[in-house]
């Protein structure tokens, strides 16, 4: 299954947020707890460069408390200051805050130096699509500025938006980038929701997660859904039926019970899951 997603506006936002760089004091890269090797671009890095960053696991209420953790031990390890982010509850937030103020100090100390006192701090969140950045800055911001939506490519612009402690945060639209490499990665981007579905195959993408699912015995599914068949059609097909997923001579209704299946992944009701390990 070939899955690239790479539409114009997101060439212009590489442009776009080479230019803002000049202009912020730090980066907030946002990345998906249950993905943070998948959904880290490539090109950010490239993007980025010596500007001082942040890297936010997002949506760790999604994912694996045990695999966040290990990803935050693998990021710490490599000298890159991580946080565990659930944004509706705000947790992680006071750490945030803390790492934020810490990756200032230069910056305040040079000012104070000049006699410049409370400068605001301008912070660019940066990340692929529907990571939670709109999200994340409207919960900073105790305000909703920034749009949001549960599906890539709500954000088309940049957005300036003032908030507590002297803060400025830059929303940006999420970027991919042109060549998505291998399938596991496409995949789990597409599991996620940070590919849209308009291009999909629900049916396809739907059995993929369930075969995954199986593979890897994920408790909260099974819990869901029963025991898995030996043949993961045939247990997609005892879904679609319990559910009566069905279309006329009782043949079970694939695209729909493929997107029920993405849907219930992606809202939690399989419980924490982390498809990656560092």
């Amino acid at each position: 299954m070939n899955i690239n997603w790479y539409p114009g506006h997101m060439k212009k936002t590489r442009e776009m947020i080479l230019q803002e760089l000049k202009l912020v004091d730090l980066v907030y890269e946002m990345v998906d707890a249950r993905i943070p090797v998948s959904s880290r671009n490539p090109d950010i890095d490239e993007l980025i460069g010596e500007k001082p960053r942040i890297l936010l696991l997002n949506k760790a209420d999604l994912a694996d408390a045990g695999g966040t953790k290990e990803w935050m031990r693998y990021f710490s390890e490599r000298k890159i200051p991580c946080v565990a982010i659930d944004t509706p509850r705000r947790k992680g937030f006071s750490t945030l805050f803390s790492l934020t103020e810490e990756a200032m100090q230069a910056k305040k100390a040079r000012d104070a130096g000049r006699g410049i006192k409370n400068t605001r701090t301008r912070v660019m969140v940066a990340g692929i699509p529907n990571v939670g950045k709109s999200s994340l800055i409207n919960r900073i911001a105790e305000k909703k500025s920034a749009k949001t939506g549960n599906k890539p490519g709500v954000t088309k612009s940049k957005q300036w938006i003032r908030a507590q402690n002297h803060m400025e945060l830059l929303d940006t639209p999420g970027v991919l980038w042109p060549k998505l490499g291998e399938e596991k990665t496409a995949l789990h981007l597409a599991f996620t929701g940070a590919i849209t579905d308009r291009i999909l195959d629900e049916e396809t993408l739907g059995y993929r997660l369930l075969e995954l699912g199986t593979r890897r015995r994920f408790a909260g599914m099974i819990d869901r859904y029963g025991a898995p068949e030996e043949d993961t059609l045939a247990y997609m097909e005892k879904i679609g039926r319990a559910r009566g997923y069905l279309l006329r001579g009782g043949l079970i209704d694939y695209e729909k019970t493929g997107q029920l299946l993405l849907d219930e992944f992606r809202g939690g009701l399989w419980g924490g899951i982390t498809l990656e390990t560092p």
